[in-house]
């Protein structure tokens, strides 16, 4: 066996069964939770509670990916589906009253322009999230950027 890997083998096991030094990887790290148990907490039949839905959410700084207006509970995104795209394709979010997505949606990596939704931006979740009424973990003093402040 190579002798690289047998020493980086040597060096993970000893690592992972003797921890860093003898002390706990997560020693001294604590959680917003504080000490309640995280099976404890996702146990709570409150924690979710998803906006009703509703018109879109304005956004807060520019280049925000939109925040999700509606419940999407059971909505598939794999390969070969995309849940979200039956409104809110070209083809399709005029007759469902959808926001269209953005042509940016619609450019690759290297900036060429597609017929079809990017991949990298065919997996809508990874940037757009539904909303739920939940008290804030910690104190929030953000403000909007100036640009996007409404004026009424």
């Amino acid at each position: 066996m190579n002798k690289r890997l047998v020493f980086a083998t040597a060096l993970v096991t000893g690592l992972l069964i003797g921890g860093f030094g003898g002390k706990s990887w997560a020693e001294g790290v604590s959680s917003l939770r504080g000490d309640r148990d995280i099976a404890e907490e996702s146990m709570d039949p409150d924690l979710k509670r998803w906006q009703p839905d509703r018109e879109p959410i304005p956004r807060q700084y520019v280049q925000q990916p939109p925040l999700i207006p509606h419940a999407i509970k059971g909505y598939k995104i794999n390969i070969k589906f995309n849940k979200c795209l039956t409104c809110h394709s070209w083809a399709n979010y005029k007759e469902k009253g959808a926001t269209k997505i953005s042509q940016t949606h619609f450019t690759d990596r290297d900036g060429n322009v597609l017929a079809n939704v990017s991949g990298r931006r065919y997996f809508c979740t990874q940037c757009h999230v539904p909303q739920v009424d939940a008290p804030p973990l910690v104190e929030n003093e953000f403000t909007p950027v100036q640009a996007l402040k409404q004026h009424h």
